[in-house]
């Protein structure tokens, strides 16, 4: 049933209509499911809301925080559309992968069970059976009212990824050619992209020819069926069929040879084939590939280094500063290399090994990239302990008092007193 519902731009038979509209209804049982199991589940997203001067209405959207929320940390964000139905899919994913192979981010799912049709194309097509073609205004809902409200409220970045599935995916690659300032990257799940005579493919030939989308990242996926009434045609047998049946994969693929050979352009992009997922099934594993994908950069360096204890200090510090900077000029601004737990975990590991140089290092960049951490002074008044400099332990653990004011501490810096 969700295999049918492709976005067919032109003129829609009769059955494409019945089709759009069961897969409606299946949403709004998934709706109906996810409230029922919220007796039992912990929902995703803390529902907000804002009124728009620039659509009349008001809007609902969702916010994640992260695993290990801290208030005094700015955080990445990511936006993803119809959120009441995806966001959970998006956070789980994010909650598996974030720290290795993600940032931690907050997370923005924008409702779009209303008048979705309308936000969502870039273009009037008529006939249609709901309003369309309103993709420009809800951009600049975005741009004008939802960003700015999300940056004054919320403590997150200026470093956003959009991601949207179908009429969404469409949405997120016009907005990539349009105002590609908006976001770093963009997600685009089994985009609708036969939409309007494909009007993205031509607008693409345009913009990549005569714009520089350098640090910009676009991931598109592809659902397995090829033609909606012959399951067995392949990717390749696609690009000779001329059928309606094939408009929606032909588009995706054309515009996908098209972002690969327009090199000039400087947009990072990859494209994926799911042959065993259907257009409802596919956002599952297109999030996690496409975030995977968009955020390869982030992964970690040489991690196999600080397993061997013959890695010398000088290496792990020459990885961790070449680390340090290639975040920064990803995202724009200075970002912790590592996570606080790894760095601190690496001291201590390093100190049972009676690795004291290795452990003071990361001890040091705990304090540099976490000053405002009680457990970083901590740890390093521990160093100076295992060295017998009651007096340098005594100065770390009042600075750990001075943040945390506990108890602990108090009686630490009690202890480190009466040795000095």
């Amino acid at each position: 049933m969700n295999s049918l519902c492709y976005s067919i731009s032109r003129p829609q038979p009769l059955m494409t209509y019945f089709h759009h509209k069961i897969f409606l209804c299946v949403l709004l049982l998934l709706c109906v499911f996810g409230n029922a199991q919220a007796q039992f589940l912990t929902q995703a997203g803390l529902k907000d809301s804002m009124y728009s001067e620039v659509l009349d209405e008001s809007r609902v959207f969702y916010v994640q925080l992260p695993e290990g929320f801290d208030s005094e940390k700015k955080y990445p964000t990511a936006y993803i559309l119809d959120g009441e139905i995806l966001l959970p899919a998006l956070s789980v994913t994010q909650s598996f992968y974030s720290g290795g192979f993600l940032p931690e981010m907050i997370l923005i799912g924008i409702s779009n069970h209303q008048n979705r049709n309308r936000d969502l194309t870039p273009s009037v097509v008529e006939p249609s059976y709901a309003p369309n073609g309103g993709a420009a205004a809800f951009t600049e809902f975005l741009s004008k009212e939802l960003i700015p409200y999300i940056e004054g409220k919320y403590p997150v970045t200026t470093y956003r990824t959009l991601i949207g599935h179908s009429y969404g995916g469409l949405f997120a690659i016009n907005t990539l050619l349009n105002h590609p300032e908006l976001f770093a990257n963009y997600l685009a799940i089994d985009p609708s992209l036969d939409w309007d005579d494909q009007l993205m493919l031509k607008q693409a030939r345009e913009v990549f020819g005569s714009e520089s989308h350098k640090g910009k990242s676009l991931y598109i996926s592809l659902n397995g069926q090829m033609h909606m009434q012959k399951p067995e045609m392949t990717i390749e047998e696609v690009k000779q069929d001329e059928s309606d049946f094939t408009l929606f994969a032909r588009s995706n693929r054309a515009f996908a040879e098209l972002c690969r050979t327009s090199s000039a352009s400087g947009l990072d992009f990859d494209w994926e084939l799911f042959p065993k997922d259907l257009h409802g099934t596919i956002p599952l594993p297109s999030l996690r590939s496409g975030l995977i994908s968009l955020f390869e950069w982030f992964q970690m360096e040489r991690v196999e280094l600080f397993n061997i204890p013959e890695t010398p200090a000088k290496e792990l510090m020459e990885l961790t500063e070449y680390r340090a900077k290639k975040l920064e000029a990803r995202f724009g601004y200075e970002v912790a290399p590592y996570p606080e737990d790894l760095v601190t975990m690496s001291g201590y590991m390093s100190m049972d090994m009676g690795q004291m140089e290795k452990a003071k290092m990361f001890f040091e960049q705990g304090i540099r990239y976490f000053p405002k951490s009680a457990n970083v002074y901590d740890s390093m008044a521990d160093y100076f302990v295992t060295q017998t400099d009651f007096e340098s332990a005594l100065t770390y653990v009042k600075k750990a008092y001075a943040i945390s004011g506990s108890e602990y501490h108090k009686k630490r810096v009690e202890e480190f007193d009466s040795k000095k």
